[in-house]
């Protein structure tokens, strides 16, 4: 007993704090106890290595291509075994870690570290496939209870302190250490991420942030599954005078829908962005907007059993309560610590820089909209609900440009093709088609093969395109496996893209927007920029949650570009490119309804950090989105884009939370390097392309973003490229492009 008991403090503070025992242990017999306690841990990770090893959901993967997810095995049933199996092999894998007598090296803490927890990764890729994608009751009720439990897991490792002693000693010798740059960086970002989710805090500190860190995971469980819930729903129409303004192949989008949904010779406007933002674009029935729009917006916040008011409440305290345990003065101080804007008030300057601007084109428009309802004698004013169909209108007066006309020339596949090429034109990448080859989590779900312009292997690209019920709305990119080689073996990675397209009629092509266009394409930049990811450590893959939203922005305007226009903008009847007289228009629309995008995201995003600077963390979340929008002079014709009762990027992680200003921040950059390429003269010039993959893709976060983009582009990222780029007003560019290529 007595010795357990010394292996236990030994573990527990490795001589860096006391043990109270009776007698202090001779110096022989403490390093003996040591050695057996390390002993024993490595025995029970290698009995649990071997165990997992026979689990199909958490051993090394197998098949071709270096091996891929076993999606074929993804039964709900094996997920609580496989996942208390992972979670267990990596705790002992930590301990194994923390017990060793041998002072601390990088390889034999900060190497052994990226090492763990390998087997529980593997499993988590699968079980986050069927919360996200395929979900159901069985499912959601498997997240509620794992969710908080994965979140122990994590911290009984943030908060080992025996772990944390090593990695902190290495981190007061980093400089005599003879570290490569790059383990450096990886030393200096494993420290600062342990003390920011409290490594060093009290045990009494440590132990409530652990509870709020569960607690939290349970509510983002929770909101998740309401939210879907409410977006699951559909508004059946009924009589076929209802659809009047739809064009057809909406039309048949929605008939599809109410077959899914078991109501045949009906259509259905399910509860999502996808399907209901057509609906409002093109309805002539201005009472069935209405309806619809407000059915939209009110998702979680019907004071009904799926309202999320009291979890969004909740959270908010929460995260609140976490920040102050940790050392910071709120939430948004805290989440901004480990970005490029480092400071919420460097973040809301921008915002508010381009806030003004961008109502002044809102009422621009709005004045635009009412004089074409007058024209009309339409009888009314205009309201959130009108606000698309009327700018269609505009856009058709002003531009003679109906999106109609669009649609025929953007066909589901075809750009999903062009992406492919846009991908081998800039990086060489060349994607051929393996579906069938590799298990897949749905029929729909599409497979490629990716290799580079020497032939070499890159990686896997999954798409899976298609809305279904269970699948979470709006569109993103997963990483089921990262690139890296520390281990002295190349892993090469495996990206997936989501989406919610509505599957036609049997045989009819699948027409989208333009702006679905422009979203495959951004989806598809997040793809690239993990299939060329050449980090060797997968600690250093991600990137500042206000920079990684910068390289897919830049990729959307591929879309556009002369090349794929005539080799995949094809009339999906007469086969032929998009006329140069019909791309001209959409060229001189594009700065149009600027006003009206850029608002109701700035209006989310503003809320967003003023939400989470509230020091406290007490808030109504009705009453404050309504004071908020009204002390930021938020036009009543625009609704924020996502309401705080619906902000899946909020609460159904702590992704986004203080961050969702992230995607202005990299909107600046985007649209700075944009201008580098079109003063090129050569949208995909071999030399800028070269620069934006060797220093802006490839290298994840082993460098400064901040500096990386500096030595890309010569200097910092002009706001004003932002301003021209939306049409707003500012400065002209300078001539000619710089930076190192």
């Amino acid at each position: 007993m007595k010795s357990v008991l010394l292996a236990t403090c030994l573990l527990g503070a490795l001589a860096l704090s006391s043990c109270e025992t009776a007698h202090q242990p001779s110096a022989p017999a403490a390093a003996a106890a040591q050695a057996s306690a390390y002993q024993a841990a490595q025995a029970e990770a290698a009995r649990l290595t071997a165990q997992a090893n026979q689990n199909v959901l958490l051993a090394p993967w197998s098949g071709p291509y270096g091996g891929v997810p076993p999606f074929d095995h993804a039964d709900p049933a094996a997920m609580p075994a496989a996942l208390q199996l992972g979670v267990d092999l990596q705790a002992a894998e930590i301990n194994v870690i923390a017990a060793n007598p041998a002072p601390p090296t990088f390889d034999n803490t900060i190497g052994a570290l990226e090492n763990a927890g390998r087997h529980l990764d593997r499993v988590s890729s699968v079980f986050n496939v069927l919360t996200d994608n395929v979900s159901n009751a069985q499912i959601q009720q498997l997240e509620a209870e794992w969710s908080p439990r994965l979140t122990a897991a994590f911290n009984a490792i943030t908060f080992n302190r025996a772990l944390y002693h090593r990695i902190d000693d290495l981190y007061q010798r980093r400089a005599s250490l003879g570290l490569s740059a790059e383990q450096l960086r990886l030393l200096e970002r494993t420290h600062d991420r342990f003390v920011r989710v409290g490594a060093a805090a009290t045990p009494e500190q440590q132990q409530r942030v652990g509870q709020i860190n569960q607690e939290l995971s349970a509510k983002f469980a929770e909101f998740g599954r309401r939210l879907l819930a409410d977006e699951d729903t559909a508004t059946f129409i009924t009589r076929r005078g209802d659809l009047a303004g739809l064009p057809a192949n909406i039309v048949d989008q929605l008939a599809q829908a109410a077959r899914d949904r078991g109501h045949p010779g009906q259509w259905a406007v399910v509860n999502t962005r996808s399907s209901v933002d057509p609906f409002l674009t093109f309805s002539a029935n201005r009472a069935l907007r209405q309806q619809i729009w407000t059915k939209f917006k009110n998702r979680g916040d019907n004071g009904d059993a799926d309202d999320t008011n009291q979890i969004v409440a909740d959270i908010v305290h929460l995260r609140a309560e976490r920040a102050h345990l940790l050392g910071f003065a709120t939430h948004a101080a805290y989440r901004m610590d480990d970005t490029m804007a480092h400071d919420p008030q460097r973040a809301m300057d921008l915002m508010m820089r381009v806030w003004g601007p961008a109502v002044e084109r809102v009422h621009e428009e709005v004045r635009d909209m009412q004089a074409i309802a007058n024209r009309e004698h339409a009888h009314i004013t205009i309201e959130p609900w009108d606000y698309l169909y009327y700018a269609e209108k505009v856009r058709r007066a002003r531009y003679n440009l109906d999106q109609n006309e669009l649609r025929p020339y953007f066909e589901l596949n075809n750009i999903i093709n062009a992406g492919f090429y846009m991908a081998e034109q800039l990086y060489g990448l060349h994607f051929t088609e393996i579906t069938g080859q590799v298990p897949t989590f749905n029929p729909d779900v599409r497979v490629w093969r990716v290799n580079d312009r020497d032939g070499s292997f890159v990686g896997l690209f999954y798409g899976d395109y298609f809305a279904r019920p269970g699948k979470r709305s709006g569109a993103w990119t997963t990483g089921y496996q990262g690139h890296e080689t520390f281990t002295g073996r190349t892993i090469t990675p495996i990206m997936s893209n989501n989406n919610n397209f509505v599957h036609g009629a049997p045989g009819q092509p699948i027409l989208i927007s333009l702006d679905d266009a422009r979203t495959i394409f951004h989806e598809f930049g997040h793809a690239i920029h993990g299939l060329v990811s050449r980090v060797n450590y997968p600690g250093l893959a991600g990137t500042p949650r206000d920079y990684v939203e910068y390289p897919s922005q830049v990729h959307e305007h591929w879309v556009l570009t002369r090349p794929i226009l005539n080799q995949f903008a094809l009339h999906y009847q007469t086969h032929q490119p998009m006329p140069q007289a019909l791309l001209d228009r959409v060229h001189q629309s594009e700065t149009f309804n600027q006003g009206y995008q850029t608002v109701e995201y700035l209006a989310s995003a503003i809320v967003d950090m003023k939400l989470h600077l509230v020091a406290d963390g007490v808030v109504d979340p009705d009453a404050f989105e309504r004071q908020t929008l009204q002390q930021i002079g938020m036009p009543h014709e625009i609704a924020m884009r996502h309401r705080l009762p619906q902000f899946s990027h909020l609460f159904s992680s702590d992704a986004y939370s203080a961050g969702y200003y992230s995607y202005l921040w990299s909107n600046v950059m985007e649209a700075d390097t944009w201008e580098m390429f079109e003063q090129s003269g050569n949208v995909f010039d071999p030399a800028i392309a070269a620069g934006m993959r060797n220093i802006i893709l490839a290298p994840g976060n082993t460098t400064d973003r901040a500096e990386a983009y500096r030595q890309f582009r010569g200097r910092d990222p002009d706001v004003n490229a932002l301003l021209r780029v939306r049409g707003f007003p500012a400065p002209p560019p300078a001539s000619g492009t710089s930076g190192a290529h």
